[in-house]
Formats: C-alpha cells, structure tokens, sequence
C-alpha cells in the first residue's frame, strides 16, 4: 500500500486560510530567520501577548508579525505565580501557540530556569519548540513571588554576563538566528545607570537586543541612547509602580526597536468575561452582544480553527454527502 504523499491542503484552501491569516505552518527554524528578517525589515516591532493557540491565531489574522508568550500570563492562565513556572510548563505553552502560527514567537525565559547550563538547555528547548527568541533576565532563581510587588533580586554582574554568554553560545551552536534578549530588572532599585551597564555587558556577550524597565519618562527617552543594542520597552498595562505606557509611535521615536504588550489580551479577556457571566448570573441573559454578532464571532473562531479544511478532507473520504456551507 502506497503511503499518501503530504499535503498541506489544494492551493485553494491555503488561499482561504491565509484570507485568514492561518498558513501552511513553516519549517521550525524557519521562525528564527523570521524574526530575524523581521527586526531587521521594520523600524519597529509590537508583540502582543498571546497564551493559547487560538489568541496566536487571533493576533496573526489581525495582522501582528509577532507575538509573545509572557511568564505572567502563562502563571496566570495555570492559577498560579510566574515564579512557580517550570521551564517545561512555560515553553508548553509558548510552543502551542508557536505551532498554530506562521509567524515568530518571542518568549519570556525568566532567569534561564537555572544556572548558565540550564540556560543552555532552555535555549535549546525554545528551538526545538519552534520559538524564534527569548528574553533570559538577572533575577534569582529560583525566583520569589514577591516579584509581583516588584522586588528584584538580582544576581551580580558577572553571574548575568556569564548566564548571558552562555545562552548565546547554545544560540551559535544551535540556531544563529535565534534571538537572545538580555533583561535586567535592576532600574527598579538601582537606577538607569546599574540597568544600562548590565545591559552592555551582555552586549558584549553578544546579546542581540536588551531590556530595560524604566521607572519614568526620562529614564524611558535616555535608555536607548545608553544602550549599546537595540532595546524593547514592556508596555505592561495594569501595573502599580507607575511606569509609563507609551504608544508603538512614540517608542519607535525614542529609539527602541520594539515592544512586548505583556497584558492586554489577558486583561480583556478576564474582564470581558467576568463582565459576562455577571450578567448571566443576574439575569439568566446576556446582552452585550446580539445573537448575529455571536454567530459571527463564532464563525471566525471555526475559521481561525480551520474547519474549513477539516470539514474538506471528511467530504473527501468518510462523508458521502455534501452539507454546504457552515
């Protein structure tokens, strides 16, 4: 017996997916270069947050050349605190999201999940998962809950720049063009300067790109201009210490090279949904949406699904009958 020869679908059906911004997936190490590509190509890059195939896909559709998989929202979704993630729980969920897109990935990999060997093996695990880059920061590790009141404990210098070095070492083992960012969390408690002098040696260490948290809008306008590579700014909504949140326009202005939107999805998603079943629960009804504009959402939920293709290939072999359109 004859084995099928792969397919990705007819050329009509990949149209239709990619009408809806779901391609053919590409080969892994094809996201690498893409984000490579990509960083180079664009004066600036915004990432949004997604934590679940389905917001990867939503995201692609709305025409985003990138998403990010964040520590918070990956803890959040498991009920429980980024700290308490294990290196296996967080690239699970990044590689999901990773797999369902046809675009880069970007994903926080906290302070290595170790020391400069564990480190190594973290990169080597986000290629594997089809990941294009990760951030790898100079916090403790293991890392305290008390990092969500924004206490860091930062390793020194040199333990950062080694961890660092090493990451990037797997990088050119493994995969050139796979982007390791160098995160330091010192702006917070020790100041622009402490963060910015991190920030460099890691350069020299050979990171491709840093980030820094700056704690006001003077220190966001000075730390590109101090950096040595390129920097991304974390528009992190919701936070408590006051940090700016500054719109893509006015970063790329400033001179960053990119931004992660670390909650958005998150934030609107619980609300919206908290909003919801309050009514539900009142009521018995919900009104916040008519039942055309249901159908319609979920409609495109089965799109970005793919049922169309799904729906084909059944029509193909076990349906005998065609049963229209859906």
């Amino acid at each position: 017996m004859k084995t099928p020869r792969r397919n990705s679908g007819t050329e009509p059906e990949l149209q239709r997916r990619a009408a809806h911004g779901v391609r053919a997936p590409s080969p892994k190490s094809k996201k690498t270069t893409a984000l490579r590509r990509l960083l180079k190509k664009n004066d600036f890059v915004y990432m949004p947050v997604a934590y679940d195939a389905l917001g990867g896909r939503l995201l692609q559709s709305l025409g985003f050349d990138c998403v990010y998989t964040g520590g918070f929202v990956t803890g959040a979704s498991r009920c429980t605190s980024e700290p308490l993630l294990t290196m296996d729980e967080q690239l699970r969920v990044a590689g999901d999201v990773a797999a369902a897109i046809d675009i880069p990935l970007v994903v926080d990999g906290g302070a290595g999940f170790g020391e400069p060997l564990h480190t190594m093996r973290t990169v080597r695990e986000c290629i594997r998962a089809g990941i294009a880059g990760t951030h790898i920061e100079d916090q403790l590790y293991p890392k305290r809950a008390h990092y969500h009141k924004y206490v860091a404990h930062a390793v020194p210098r040199k333990e950062f720049g080694a961890k660092i070095a090493f990451a990037c070492q797997q990088r050119d083992r493994s995969d050139t063009d796979f982007v390791v960012i160098a995160r330091t969390d010192t702006c917070r408690f020790e100041g622009l300067k402490e963060a910015v002098a991190r920030i460099n040696i890691a350069a020299d260490a050979g990171a491709d790109m840093g980030l820094i948290f700056p704690r006001n809008a003077e220190e966001m306008k000075k730390a590109p201009k101090q950096a040595r590579i390129p920097l991304i700014y974390v528009i992190s909504r919701g936070n408590r210490d006051g940090r700016p949140l500054p719109t893509a326009g006015e970063l790329a202005d400033m001179g960053y090279k990119a931004a992660i939107d670390a909650m958005t999805y998150l934030l609107a998603s619980f609300h919206f949904a908290k909003l919801a079943y309050r009514e539900i629960k009142r009521t018995g009804r919900y009104t916040a949406l008519s039942n055309d504009e249901c159908i319609a959402a979920r409609h495109e939920i089965e799109t970005l699904v793919g049922l169309d293709e799904f729906y084909e290939i059944e029509e193909q072999t076990v349906e005998r009958k065609k049963w229209g359109k859906r």
